[in-house]
């Protein structure tokens, strides 16, 4: 149990007892072992480490008590705590407080919940690298380098246009620009760290009875979903969890493509056509052993090329080629033998890969938060380069506008500027005691 704040001290004295100094009286680094008592009865036998301000999570004074566990002792620890004088943590009420006390930043402080959401190594790999700052230190120096463009193009103002030397509105044009490129860059990055955070999307699909559940199973290693030859056994999308190549994926088995008067039949295809929309791979499966109709060829006429793949299965059943092309990737199978299942993995694997560099050493990427900010910032920035090209005297009064648009936009990215209700929606998905 953690306590934290400027009564930490006073509540560890009133519920723990040990020998020697007081908890209030140990230096910070130690700890003590003892009980945890309510009155003079003792509650559980624990250790007790002592922190100070500001050389704790939260920069606050902070007592932590380490009870044998189990959840009838931790409960009787927990109400001695609040009857000293404690309450109860928020969601995330110890991460806001390392924020609101300046020893992280807002971007550090998404990466505590990135970090214990992790579903691969590689996710928190990344996240770690964002909760040590690099993400942060990107931030504050395009901050740092925007604040100065801001000043100078201000400054610009307090001079008639005749006497300002000639570099000067190029300069600023230039580093304007510099920016931009910046901040590109760092928006490229959001693909990846959707797939890490989120996991990808990979949605399977086509028409009944070609192999769709038989294939969700062999991904997964087990029976998960029903496999039977009766056309419609999968009514409604089906997903599991599971980590391909050090990617967390999401896959889902939908309902097979076709006309039906089967009104929860129909619900569960217009469910699959709206997870085709959004998936971040969409594997479409075909019976190689059938003809491929007229619907079916406009299914692969329409897929995507750069998230799409095309599975080509039964090819046990044809004379060992299908003969067909498309401009999707593609692969053929025999899903009833395993040894395809796993190529199917590394198809999945390499075609998700193209969106991320497995061989470079996990770094932190920007979230769908900073990716909102940073396209605003981006577009206000933008907006003042062409102000400044076009070099009319009012129009660099507005340009000056648009940049301090800009810099409040990216302030908001790591916290330098912030609202009550922004904090709530983050702090908020966090569990409580961190």
């Amino acid at each position: 149990m953690r306590i934290s704040g400027p009564d930490a001290f006073t509540v560890a004295d009133r519920i723990f007892r040990c020998r020697g100094k007081p908890p209030s009286a140990r230096p910070a680094g130690t700890f003590a072992i003892g009980h945890v008592i309510d009155g003079e009865q003792v509650i559980d036998q624990a250790l007790l480490l002592i922190m100070r301000a500001p050389h704790s999570y939260t920069s606050e004074d902070v007592v932590e008590i380490q009870g044998h566990g189990g959840r009838q002792c931790a409960r009787r620890i927990l109400r001695c705590a609040l009857d000293a004088g404690a309450r109860s943590a928020d969601p995330g009420e110890f991460t806001q407080r390392a924020f609101l006390n300046g020893r992280i930043d807002l971007v550090q402080a998404e990466a505590v919940l990135d970090l214990i959401h992790a579903r691969s190594e590689r996710a928190a790999a990344a996240a770690l690298d964002q909760l040590e700052g690099r993400l942060s230190d990107r931030f504050n120096a395009l901050y740092d380098d925007i604040l100065l463009i801001a000043a100078d193009i201000e400054a610009t103002l307090d001079f008639p246009e005749d006497e300002l030397p000639d570099t000067v509105m190029p300069d600023l044009i230039r580093r304007t620009a510099d920016a931009v490129t910046r901040m590109e860059t760092l928006i490229a990055s959001w693909d990846e760290g959707h797939l890490l955070r989120d996991g990808a999307l990979v949605v399977i699909s086509g028409k009944p009875n070609v192999g769709k559940s038989t294939l969700l199973n062999a991904l997964v290693g087990h029976d998960r979903a029903i496999v039977t030859g009766t056309p419609g056994t999968t009514r409604d999308t089906i997903e599991e969890d599971l980590v391909i190549g050090g990617i967390p994926i999401r896959l889902i088995d939908t309902a097979g493509l076709r006309d039906t008067d089967c009104e929860i039949e129909r619900i569960g295809i217009q469910r699959t056509r709206s997870r085709m929309e959004k998936a971040d791979l969409h594997i479409y499966m075909v019976d190689a052993s059938q003809p491929i109709d007229d619907q079916e060829q406009q299914v692969i006429a329409s897929l995507p090329p750069n998230r799409s793949l095309l599975l080509l299965n039964k090819i046990d059943l044809t004379d060992g080629s299908s003969n067909f092309s498309a401009r999707v990737p593609s692969i053929e199978t025999s899903l009833i033998q395993s040894a395809y299942g796993e190529q199917v993995k590394e198809m999945i694997r390499s075609i998700l890969a193209g969106r991320m560099d497995l061989e470079a050493r996990p770094h932190a990427a920007i979230s769908e938060r900073h990716r909102r900010l940073l396209s605003t910032a981006m577009d206000e920035l933008q907006e003042t380069r062409t102000m400044l090209e076009a070099g009319a005297e009012d129009l660099v009064a507005l340009a000056s506008s648009r940049m301090r648009t800009a810099l409040e936009q990216l302030g908001a990215v790591t916290g330098r500027t912030y609202q009550e209700e922004l904090l709530n929606n983050i702090f908020s998905r966090f569990c409580i005691g961190k």
